[in-house]
C-alpha cells in the first residue's frame, strides 16, 4: 500500500507463509471436487450450499458456485411448491368441515411464501456478507439482482439504505451506483431526489466519476431539450456550467470534473437516434448513401425516393466499407432531369439538388455539425468560463484539462473564428501530455476536417471534387463517409501513403465496380 514502509520478510517466515498458502489450495482444492461431484450426482442440497458459503466468503469471485447456488434455490423452490400442491391435497381429502377446506389453501400459501422468504433472505446475507470482502465483485452484485427479482416480497428501500451504506464506506464505487440505478428504478425514487443525492456526494467530494455519471442520466430526463442540440435545456445547463467550474477550479489537476464539462459542452445527440443522412448522390445506374452514425443494416430502415407523385423504394444496400456509415444501391432509375426529388429515410425528409453541370443526377450533403447554437444568456456564460480558462492558464500554462476545455469553449462559441486557436491548443497538449499525443492528433483531424467539409459546398468542383490543402496534415481521416459523392479526392502524396487503406472509395470507384 502508498506510505507504508516495506517490511523485510525472513526466509523462515516466508517459508511458513508458502505452507499456509499450500494448505489453503489443497482445501479449496478438495472442496471444489466435492461441489463438483454432487453438483454432477443432482445433489441440490444443504450440504452443497454450505460448501459453496465455506469459499464464497473468502473468494466471492468463482462465477460457478453462484451458479450452483441459483440451482439449489430453484430446486429448494420446486420442493416447496410440490408441497404445497402435496399437501393441499391431502386436506382436501380429509377435510371434514367445509370451512376449513376454505381457509387451508390461503394458509398453506402463506407458510409456502415465508419459507421461500427465508430461503431469499438467506442468499441476500451472503451476498452482503461477500461484499464486506470486496465490494467490487461483479458476481455478488449480479447475484443479489437475481435473488431480488426472484422474490415477490423484495425490501427495495431495504435495498436503497444498503447503496447508501456502501457509499460510505467507498463513494466512488461505481458497482454500488449502478446498483443503486437498478434498485431505484424499482423502488420508483422520483428523478429529482436522486438528482439532490448526487449534489450531496459531489459537495462532498468533488472527484466522484460516478457521481457525476450519474447526474448526466438524471438532467436530460428532468430538463429535457426539445431541440435535442443540447443535452439538456439552456437554463440548467447554465447552472451547471457554473457548478462544474466551480469543482474544475477547485482541484484542476483532477479530471473528473472536467469530464463532465466536457459533456456538458458536447451535442445532445442521442445514442438511441436513428441515423440522419450525411450525404446522398443518384444517377441512373444507382446511388450512395453516407449516414452520420453507423447503422448495421440499412434494409431495415425505410428508404424512399419520391418524384413528383411517385414513390420508389430503394431497396438491396451493400455496405461500402465495414464502417456502417456508408452504403450502395445499384437499383436502375429512369433519372429526369426536369423532375424535381426528394428522398426520405425513416422520418427524415431532404430535398435533392441537381448535379451541376448539366450531368444527369441528384445529391444532397449536410456537413457535420461542430457546434449547436446557443441563446445569448448561455453564449456570455460560455465565453466567460473561456476567460476563466484563459486566467488560469497564466499562472499554469501547462494545465492539461484548462488547455482542452478552453478548446473545446472557443469552438462552442464560435467555431470558424476560433478554429486555429483551438488547433494550437491541442499542438500545445501534445507536447505537455506527450501519452496522448495520438488521441490530440485525432482529434485535430476531426476537427479540421469538420472545417473542410463546412467550406466544400463553396469550393469549385463541388460535390464531384474534393481537394486538401498540401499543407493540412492528418494522422486520420475521420468523416470519411462524407466522400462517397465525390468523383476525385485530391490528397498530397504524402497524406496519402500515410492513410493508406483509410482513403474512402469515391463515387467513381463504385459506379467501376458497377460497370464490371
Amino acid at each position: 500500500m502508498h506510505g507504508r514502509v516495506k517490511v523485510r520478510t525472513t526466509e523462515e517466515e516466508r517459508e511458513r507463509k508458502k505452507k499456509e498458502q499450500a494448505l489453503k489450495v489443497r482445501a479449496y482444492r478438495a472442496a471444489m471436487g466435492r461441489i463438483q461431484k454432487k453438483r454432477e450426482a443432482g445433489e441440490l442440497d444443504n450440504e452443497l450450499l454450505t460448501l459453496t458459503v465455506q469459499i464464497l466468503q473468502r473468494n466471492p469471485d468463482v462465477s460457478t458456485l453462484w451458479n450452483i447456488r441459483r440451482e439449489c434455490v430453484l430446486e429448494k423452490l420446486s420442493k416447496l411448491r410440490d408441497e404445497q400442491e402435496r399437501s393441499l391435497q391431502e386436506e382436501g381429502e380429509n377435510a371434514i368441515q367445509e370451512e376449513l377446506l376454505k381457509d387451508s389453501p390461503k394458509v398453506q400459501e402463506s407458510l409456502a411464501e415465508d419459507k421461500a422468504h427465508s430461503i431469499f433472505i438467506c442468499e441476500l446475507d451472503l451476498t452482503e456478507q461477500c461484499l464486506m470482502v470486496n465490494p467490487k465483485s461483479y458476481n455478488a452484485w449480479h447475484h443479489r439482482c437475481w435473488t431480488l427479482e426472484q422474490n415477490p416480497r423484495a425490501d427495495w428501500q431495504r435495498e436503497l439504505l444498503l447503496c447508501n451504506k456502501y457509499l460510505k464506506f467507498d463513494e466512488r464505487n461505481f458497482h454500488t451506483w449502478d446498483y443503486r440505478r437498478y434498485v431505484t428504478g424499482k423502488a420508483s425514487v422520483p428523478a429529482a431526489q436522486e438528482l439532490d443525492f448526487c449534489t450531496e456526494k459531489i459537495k462532498v467530494n468533488f472527484s466522484n466519476y460516478s457521481s457525476w455519471h450519474h447526474r448526466s442520466l438524471l438532467l436530460p430526463e428532468l430538463y429535457p431539450n426539445e431541440q435535442r442540440d443540447r443535452p439538456m435545456s439552456e437554463e440548467k445547463l447554465q447552472q451547471e456550467l457554473e457548478m462544474v467550474l466551480t469543482a474544475a477550479f477547485t482541484d484542476p489537476n483532477d479530471s473528473s470534473a472536467w469530464f463532465y464539462q466536457r459533456w456538458l459542452l458536447g451535442s445532445g445527440a442521442q445514442l438511441d437516434r436513428a441515423p440522419r443522412i450525411a450525404a446522398f448522390r443518384l444517377e441512373s445506374h444507382g446511388a450512395v448513401l453516407a449516414l452520420d452514425k453507423p447503422y448495421p443494416d440499412l434494409g431495415q430502415l425505410q428508404t424512399e425516393l419520391v418524384v413528383g407523385e411517385q414513390k420508389v423504394v430503394l431497396q438491396s444496400w451493400l455496405p461500402v466499407d465495414c464502417s456502417g456509415t456508408s452504403w450502395k444501391c445499384q437499383q436502375s432509375f429512369d433519372y429526369q432531369k426536369s423532375s424535381t426529388y426528394t428522398l426520405k429515410l425513416s422520418e427524415q425528409v431532404v430535398n435533392l439538388l441537381p448535379l451541376p453541370d448539366s450531368e444527369d443526377g441528384a445529391f444532397y450533403f449536410a456537413p457535420p455539425h461542430a457546434a449547436a447554437s446557443c441563446s445569448t444568456e448561455l453564449l456570455a456564460e460560455l465565453q466567460a468560463q473561456l476567460q476563466s480558462c484563459l486566467d488560469l492558464l497564466e499562472f499554469e500554462p501547462d494545465s492539461k484539462w484548462t488547455l482542452l476545455t478552453s478548446a473545446l469553449l472557443m469552438r462552442a462559441i464560435d467555431v470558424s473564428a476560433n478554429h486555429e486557436r483551438s488547433l494550437a491548443h491541442l499542438a500545445k497538449l501534445e507536447q505537455v501530455d506527450a501519452l496522448r499525443k495520438g488521441y490530440y492528433k485525432d482529434l485535430a483531424a476531426r476537427w479540421t476536417l469538420e472545417s473542410e467539409l463546412a467550406k466544400w459546398p463553396q469550393a469549385a468542383g463541388f460535390p464531384k471534387n474534393f481537394a486538401l490543402a498540401e499543407d493540412v496534415l492528418l494522422e486520420s481521416l475521420p468523416y470519411r463517409q462524407y466522400f462517397v459523392i465525390a468523383d476525385e479526392l485530391k490528397l498530397s502524396k504524402k497524406l496519402r501513403d500515410e492513410l493508406g487503406d483509410l482513403v474512402p472509395k469515391t463515387f467513381t470507384d463504385l459506379k467501376v465496380q458497377k460497370d464490371l
